[in-house]
């Protein structure tokens, strides 16, 4: 049996996220601000997410647009208790990933960009 494309892109988020275990959560949002898929606890609403990621990615590649940065490629917010980070997965949709305090985002960072490219490939 053939999985579908939700189930591929779960997949790969807890694939992600047992890597780098630092990666609390995850989804994949369209840029319209649907969920696509997630690897989200209970206590997290999704609509919250992707309504937010949709809207951060979308100010992001605007000022990067309007700055002379070039193409959008992560938006990072760090909190007093974690992060938010998103990377945009080609042109129709952005990876949303919360990571621990003191999580080494260097690693976060290349896990996500590993799992962009592959929800690129399955977004199409």
């Amino acid at each position: 049996m053939t999985k579908s494309r939700t189930e591929l892109m779960v997949e790969r988020l807890r694939e992600m996220q047992a890597a780098s275990p630092e990666i609390e959560a995850s989804a994949v949002v369209s840029v319209d601000g649907l969920i696509m898929a997630s690897a989200l606890p209970a206590e997290v609403e999704e609509d919250r997410v992707s309504a937010m990621s949709a809207a951060m990615l979308s100010l992001g590649e605007r000022i990067a647009s309007e700055l002379h940065r070039g193409h959008l490629e992560q938006v990072y917010i760090r909190g007093n208790q974690g992060y938010v980070l998103l990377a945009a997965v080609g042109e129709e949709a952005v990876l949303t990933a919360l990571a621990r305090e003191g999580a080494k985002l260097g690693l976060v960072f290349l896990e996500m960009r590993r799992a962009a490219e592959d929800l690129e490939r399955v977004v199409g």
